[in-house]
């Protein structure tokens, strides 16, 4: 009796050991085939016919004329807001702290398009504590575009005053001052400039390769006060500035690199008809002033287009009136929008996303329709973004 106990009791144990078997290789079978979720890889890029449903979501307000937001790339999570007038500001954890991180009101000249534009991040900033600003200043009776380094203090939230001029450009006019700077992937001090102003570049700037105006330029920051990259387009070329990366272009207000694969989009203000995305390549010419985005501009017909580069995206101005360059999306959130492209209006407060198809045809879709001025588009360390609306708040790209 006891025997047949213990055998019936090894069987019941048999038959559950093996019934767990089957269990734990079915649930293997089903993370195998694809039923659990799989990790979003950011640097993938999405064809999905049905897109996202996006908003945007107050994340702070309080700021004055905001114009740019970054981060710095060191882990922190903190935000870097730019306000026109020549503060910059941090925002950690939702909220802004009560000391600006730089003030250097006193050396800026603001108002309309003038003012502190950007700021830049060295790509060791947590090892060095360098950052580059862009802003415009007045020195001895002309108006002049200014690269400055400046450096942390001992205090994380507060960076020296001390300032060290890297280069000035004269600007002739007031407006279309560029004003952005932004670390390539190649390390280089990449610079915006737009084509010194008043209205159909009359000096003709953007198509002179012996002026800094209406490019794109690299540079090397490591040496004092900086060096040309030997392998800009430029180089040695007689009458023209070894710094320049791209021409022809009218005020690239705001431009970005994709993370994944480096490939530089730039957004244009145009004149009168039509804003345009550009994507910028070495040595280029972007058309300004002989062409507004894909039109003739000067002639107004019958103009010569040999050797100039088309827009990828452009929009007249039914829609518009000033392009604000954005961003490619390489978060995590919204999966279908990965590789995507998104840029906005300052006017019409219009956000659209922008896509290369596996044909190579560039395909835009509109994404928002917002009551903001959007100044600037923003990204923080793990590639989500945000709006800076320059009536003075932050917004952060949500699903509705």
């Amino acid at each position: 009796m006891v025997k047949s106990k213990m055998v019936n009791r090894n069987a019941r144990q048999r038959a559950v050991a093996s019934l767990f078997v089957f269990i734990l290789a079915l649930t293997s079978a089903c993370v195998i085939s694809g039923q659990q979720p799989q990790p979003v890889d950011p640097c993938s890029v999405r064809f999905s016919v049905t897109i996202p449903q996006l908003e945007l979501q107050k994340l702070v307000d309080g700021f004055t004329r905001p114009v740019y937001l970054t981060h710095a790339g060191d882990g922190s999570g903190r935000l870097f807001v730019v306000e026109q007038a020549g503060i910059i500001q941090i925002i950690r954890n939702g909220q802004t702290l009560a000391t600006p991180f730089l003030d250097i009101r006193d050396r800026v000249e603001s108002g309309g398009e003038k003012g502190l534009l950007s700021v830049a991040f060295h790509p060791k900033y947590k090892e060095n504590g360098r950052f580059f600003v862009n802003y415009t200043a007045r020195k001895e009776g002309v108006l002049k575009s200014v690269i400055a380094e400046y450096r942390v203090s001992s205090h994380p939230d507060v960076a020296d005053r001390t300032e060290r001029v890297i280069l000035e450009i004269e600007q002739p006019f007031a407006n279309h001052n560029g004003g952005l700077n932004k670390f390539g992937p190649d390390g280089f001090l990449y610079i915006g400039l737009g084509d010194g102003g008043a209205a159909g570049d009359p000096l003709n700037n953007a198509q002179s390769l012996d002026t800094l105006l209406g490019k794109i330029l690299r540079i090397d920051i490591e040496k004092e006060p900086y060096a040309i990259p030997q392998g800009n387009p430029f180089v040695g070329r007689a009458n023209a500035q070894g710094e320049i990366w791209a021409y022809g272009l009218r005020n690239p207000w705001r431009f970005s690199f994709d993370r994944c694969n480096g490939r530089l989009f730039a957004g244009d203000v145009g004149q009168n008809r039509l804003e345009e995305i550009d994507l910028i390549e070495k040595g280029k010419n972007y058309g300004w002033r002989i062409m507004e985005g894909s039109q003739c501009f000067d002639p107004p017909t019958l103009c010569n287009t040999l050797g100039l580069e088309l827009p990828i995206a452009e929009y007249d101005h039914s829609l518009g009136c000033s392009v604000t360059g954005g961003y490619v999306y390489r978060g995590t959130q919204f999966p279908a929008l990965i590789g995507h492209y998104l840029f906005g209006d300052y006017c019409s407060g219009r956000i659209w996303s922008l896509v290369q198809e596996s044909s190579g045809k560039w395909t835009m879709r509109q994404l928002i329709d917002s009551p903001f001025s959007i100044s600037s588009f923003g990204e923080d360390e793990q590639g989500e973004l945000y709006v800076v609306h320059y009536g003075g708040a932050i917004y952060r790209v949500t699903a509705k």
